[in-house]
């Protein structure tokens, strides 16, 4: 049932309509504070049909703080965790106050939080026209950003704008990505999120932010300027041909287990908008909780989030983190599931980009593939395979050829779907790929436990950094073939910021609570010459839209040989040691590929290509 008023605070010239929705809460109020954290008023909600509260407080103008205390019955079996002494968030707020921090007073019954929790402001946005279809198309360059740890190095940007979202609309910060060539910069979670409980005793800090409360207001860090400036700095990045996708967590939240911190959903209706089994909260993300995204509750909430995106900043998609979550019901994932229709039938979001993590640890969570028709997914196939011909393991050539051309054996659309990408937030650096053979994770305080062991990752002989000016060549000459292989792959392709120019975690693989040197880009170090490598290797997938075309390759648009001219037959595909190709594309360019450690003569096209490398001929 719709609400009379919308969810949320919106205020009008007498006053303002707060809405909150709560099936099972026994009384609702809406707290009003002063600037400084007093409280000034409490308001009671009156209950609606439908599980809708709503009261309209006169006088209460835009830039009013709030929050809401929530009562019921205490029993976390059932999914009840009210406790009027805890001040909840209105999950439909735009703007809050400051940022969280973590408390153990948070999780404690019977102790007021108001003094504690960020309030919420009631927020009052201009009228924005109606943004424009997508700048962003697939087939393009996504590059992967951490806002906070992409510019806190940056010595172009000033010091206060360090590590916000408006350095990305610095003069500097878009000439780099113009130069290689980005399509859409994919914003980490950018929306306002609390550090996991274990963190404060260790000294860390969540750095990614993938551990959300609010999800419609900016994390204060992130955004001093508020929401203006996320505005500003999409409309900057259209003005230079550069499309915006925000990284959205809706599996789960910062209010983690039965043992967590209650700060807003759990507090207001923890029975409906978590999922729950046995009595206890289902842990499909391995976060803590599972948000019931087959419930309208739920399913309001992310729909109202996604359009206020795109409505009042112009976004172009949303990429979805752990996104089977969002598919998944009493009987599993579906990819028929109703939030998956809604988005296609939108109005405002219908057209936007959307892109699926197809993983969440949860019963039959792997659905790579397995989204529906115009999702995009992130093909952690594809970087396991091209990582494994490079690595030089063997049977790999005809994995590496199937992904190169979109993964077909995946995707049996027309389209391919695959986001191709050889490294991403969670996991390796690219640099780091070619220089640690396993993880080194030590730095977060978990005893390496932490963190994904299989990276298909290689050291060159030497764990770790190297003076060897020759272990450094061979890492040099493996980063560019990996980078080569990308450029060449057909659809769409991913960076992660800074692999253009050498980044490096020093081997941690899972670098979310290192706000810090090991997570920030040293741009006063970065490899220049690999920088420019990467801007020839975008110039070069401009020049023949063959390359990036979504479509998947058919038999008559490619050719594969071996350095003698041979079309590679079933022998060749299934040999051992295969590590040398040629693909050639009927638009008239080829891809020679040698992974030997020796330079190789193809005769089709006639050319050289030296060791460890790709090459990129006409046909």
């Amino acid at each position: 049932m719709e609400p009379e008023f919308p969810p949320g605070a919106h205020a009008t010239e007498d006053g303002t309509h707060f809405t909150l929705w709560s099936a099972h809460a026994e009384t609702v109020d809406v707290v009003l504070f002063d600037e400084d954290g007093g409280e000034m008023q409490s308001e009671r909600l009156n209950a609606a049909q439908g599980g809708w509260h709503h009261v309209f407080v006169e006088t209460v103008k835009p830039g009013a703080r709030y929050g809401y205390r929530v009562g019921g019955a205490f029993d976390p079996a059932a999914g009840h965790w009210f406790d009027p002494c805890k001040l909840l968030m209105d999950p439909w707020a735009i703007e809050i106050d400051r940022p969280y921090h973590y408390d153990p007073r948070l999780a404690e019954r019977g102790v007021d939080t108001a003094a504690l929790m960020p309030k919420a402001i009631v927020t009052t946005l201009p009228e924005p026209p109606f943004p424009a279809s997508p700048r962003f198309a697939p087939g393009g360059l996504i590059y992967e950003v951490s806002v906070r740890g992409f510019t806190r190095q940056h010595p172009e940007v000033p010091p206060l704008q360090r590590g916000t979202i408006a350095a990305l609309a610095h003069p500097a910060v878009i000439a780099h990505l113009k130069k290689i060539g980005v399509g859409a910069v994919e914003l980490m979670p950018v929306v306002a999120w609390i550090d996991e409980r274990h963190l404060p005793p260790l000294g860390l800090s969540n750095a990614w932010g993938y551990n959300p409360v609010s999800f419609m207001a900016l994390d204060p860090r992130l955004a001093p300027g508020g929401f203006g400036e996320l505005r500003d700095t999409v409309e900057a990045l259209h003005a230079a041909g550069i499309g915006v996708i925000l990284d959205m967590v809706f599996n789960h939240t910062g209010e983690s287990d039965a043992l967590g911190p209650t700060l807003s959903l759990r507090g207001i209706d923890g029975a409906s908008y978590f999922r729950m089994e046995g009595g206890q909260l289902v842990n499909d993300t391995g976060c803590g909780n599972t948000l019931a995204c087959e419930r309208a509750p739920m399913q309001r909430l992310i729909l109202d989030t996604l359009r206020h995106f795109v409505r009042n900043a112009g976004v172009d998609g949303f990429r979805f983190d752990l996104a089977p979550v969002l598919g998944r019901g009493p009987n599993g994932f579906d990819p028929h599931a109703p939030l998956f229709t809604a988005f296609a039938g939108d109005s405002v979001l219908a057209d936007r980009v959307m892109i699926a993590e197809p993983w969440d640890v949860g019963p039959g969570g792997y659905r790579l593939g397995q989204f529906p028709e115009g999702f995009l997914e992130w093909n952690d196939r594809y970087r396991d395979d091209v990582r494994r011909f490079w690595r030089g393991d063997a049977h790999a050539v005809g994995a590496l050829a199937t992904r190169l051309a979109g993964s077909s054996d995946i995707f049996s659309a027309p389209r391919t779907r695959s986001v191709n990408f050889l490294a991403a937030h969670d996991g390796f650096s690219l640099a780091d790929s070619v220089a640690y053979a396993a993880k080194h994770n030590e730095a977060n305080g978990e005893g390496n436990r932490d963190g994904h062991d299989a990276n298909f990752s290689w050291n060159n002989g030497v764990e770790g950094p190297s003076d060897d000016p020759a272990v450094r060549a061979e890492r040099a000459r493996d980063v560019r073939a990996l980078l080569a292989t990308l450029f060449a792959s057909r659809g769409t392709i991913m960076l992660t910021a800074g692999d253009e120019f050498g980044r490096t975690q020093q081997g941690n693989n899972n670098a979310y609570a290192q706000d810090n040197a090991i997570g920030w880009l040293d741009w006063a170090g970065r490899d220049v010459a690999l920088e420019d490598h990467v801007a020839q290797l975008a110039a070069l997938r401009a020049a023949h839209p063959a390359l990036a075309d979504p479509r998947l390759l058919s038999d008559a648009d490619v050719t594969w040989l071996a350095p003698d001219g041979r079309r590679f037959d079933e022998g060749d595909w299934e040999a051992p040691d295969t590590g040398a190709l040629a693909m050639k594309l009927a638009s008239g360019i080829a891809v020679l590929i040698n992974r030997s450690g020796d330079a190789v003569r193809f005769v089709d096209p006639p050319c050289e290509v030296a060791a460890r490398s790709v090459a990129f001929v006409p046909s």
